[in-house]
């Protein structure tokens, strides 16, 4: 059994930010458990690797939601990261900070210190920008690079002219000032490699000396004694697999994110009391929002066969591919480099809306049953559309008191009838989208859904039948005052009611951000590393409204 000043569960997106910034202290011990193995696979590294790593079990939990009626009976595949740089090293490169009105929102919900001047000098902080960007809103020495892509196709150019032949402005620069717009995208991608918080922040706190990241390292328990968490009991998974102990002189974080921190908690006595008691587990602290509030962003994708044109289809096959890798090899270039969505447009269900509440992503290739998983043998492009802040909120469960067991997992999608109306409008545009006159010459046929459905009782049919999750789940530990029968964690990211035991990750984001989480999600473990550490948040940014 051993000791340290603060045991981090989970070296994901914050859990790899923790353990950098807590341990630029000499004098602070940090010890992170990470379930998965280390981040040696190689498909992690690569960009267009992305296709391979959330399907791969030994670096992904492959979890799934519960099938509902608005699924159409199926269950959604939830990937979350299982390494080093947890879903930061499988995910799909995108850097999307979201706009100011989120996390205002978040303060305004009296979560003190969380509104968007607070949190911008953490953004900067972090975030090495690399390219254009107003400085009053981006950083450019931190460790984090973000770079803008340095591939264009016709198709992509044609879809962002399109897209402004009917209004929709280019953006300037959707992580600045203002978010509206259409432009390409930027992301977590340097010198060709993928850019994951192990990669900026983890592997330099492992060259301390006060850093100890033990890997294949299950938590299976939270330990307690009365109130206070005082460590955690975890199961060193392998051949010789032995439960083992780890203690926390000061804290215990758990950074195991959206669907592994409530988990935890529930399996260690800390949940709904009814919810407990039926899966067998001991009430230690009642806390009935544990694992509620999960809400997800849901996207239909339409497909078209493209024509006149070559897409990315076809160069990832045969001597096109041997190709490909061995330019990526030799210049970190070609599609091996890049992200699986190249443009990126924000805009409004209605006129009527004060900001955009729709996310558009394009791209010059297609995949099999809409899934980005396996790339259609033609050519093709995609459009996906998703609301951007979803009124459906769902939950995750533990089923068992075994912590191996997945838990039960419902972001109740499409059950909200506002959101399925801003869903409706979403993939309507997204069609117009397609048949702008700048990619008419581009434009083959519609694949799926296919010219036959026009009616709203037909689309939205379409969504509940291959909608799926944009990987964005949250909210299931929720930051808000204890007067929220939903509350979790206070705006220090404490657990209500107990001591020693902070949750840091995308669980504890209130609300859905305008975004893709991976920005967001590691902006809250910098502002979390300050408050543990006792320092002055830095000033609030003074912004022009």
């Amino acid at each position: 059994m051993e000791s340290f000043d603060y045991v981090t569960v989970g070296a994901g997106s914050a859990g790899s930010v923790l353990a950098n910034r807590l341990s630029e202290d000499p004098n602070i011990s940090v010890c992170v458990l990470e379930a998965g193995p280390r981040d040696y696979n190689p498909f992690i590294h690569i960009p267009a690797g992305f296709i391979h790593t959330i399907k791969d079990p030994k670096i992904n939990w492959m979890y799934e939601t519960e099938p509902t009626e608005w699924t159409a009976g199926r269950a959604i595949q939830q990937p979350r990261g299982k390494t080093l740089g947890g879903s930061s090293s499988i995910n799909g490169h995108i850097y999307t900070r979201g706009n100011r009105m989120d996390y205002d929102g978040w303060a305004q919900r009296g979560n003190r210190g969380w509104g968007y001047a607070d949190v911008l000098p953490y953004f900067r902080r972090f975030e090495g920008r690399v390219g254009d960007g107003d400085d009053t809103f981006r950083g450019r020495e931190g460790p984090l690079k973000v770079t803008d892509i340095n591939w264009s196709h016709p198709l992509t150019e044609a879809f962002i002219a399109g897209a402004q032949s009917i209004g929709i402005p280019k953006a300037q620069d959707y992580n600045g000032a203002k978010q509206e717009g259409v432009t390409y995208s930027q992301r977590t991608i340097y010198k060709g490699r993928r850019m994951s918080t192990a990669r900026a922040f983890l592997r330099p706190a492992m060259k301390r000396s006060n850093v100890c990241v033990i890997s294949r390292a299950h938590a299976t328990e939270i330990l307690f004694e009365g109130k206070r968490a005082t460590g955690i009991k975890y199961l060193k998974v392998g051949r010789n697999g032995k439960s083992c102990q780890v203690l926390a002189d000061r804290e215990v974080i758990l950074s195991g994110g959206v669907i592994n921190s409530p988990q935890l908690l529930q399996i260690s006595g800390v949940g709904a009391p009814a919810h407990l008691k039926s899966i067998g587990v001991n009430v230690r602290h009642a806390l009935p929002g544990v694992g509620e509030n999960l809400r997800d962003h849901y996207a239909p994708r339409f497909t078209v066969r493209v024509k006149n044109i070559e897409s990315i289809n076809e160069r990832t096959r045969g001597l096109k591919l041997l190709g490909e890798i061995a330019r990526w090899g030799l210049t970190r270039k070609g599609i091996l480099s890049l992200s699986p969505t190249l443009v990126y447009c924000f805009w409004r269900s209605n006129p009527d809306v004060e900001t955009n509440d729709l996310q558009f992503t394009f791209t010059p290739a297609s995949y099999k049953e809409g899934v980005q998983s396996e790339l259609d043998d033609f050519p093709g492009m995609t459009i996906a559309v998703w609301q951007q802040r979803p009124e459906a909120s769902g939950y995750v469960r533990a089923k068992s008191s075994d912590p191996f067991e997945k838990p039960a997992i419902n972001p109740c999608y499409l059950e909200n009838e506002y959101d399925r109306r801003v869903l409706l409008s979403g993939m309507k545009q997204a069609r117009n989208l397609l048949r702008t006159d700048p990619l008419k010459p581009y434009f083959d046929y519609e694949i799926y859904p296919g010219d036959s459905v026009q009616s709203d009782a037909d689309l939205m049919q379409v969504a509940k039948e291959r909608g799926t999750t944009t990987f964005h789940p949250l909210g299931t530990c929720r930051m808000a005052p204890t007067s929220d029968p939903t509350a979790v964690v206070d705006d220090e990211l404490r657990v209500h009611g107990l001591t020693g035991l902070r949750v840091v990750d995308a669980s504890v984001m209130p609300m859905m951000p305008s975004a893709n989480l991976n920005a967001p999600t590691i902006m809250i473990a910098e502002k979390a590393a300050d408050m543990i550490r006792g320092r002055a948040a830095p000033e609030p940014v003074i912004l022009k409204d």
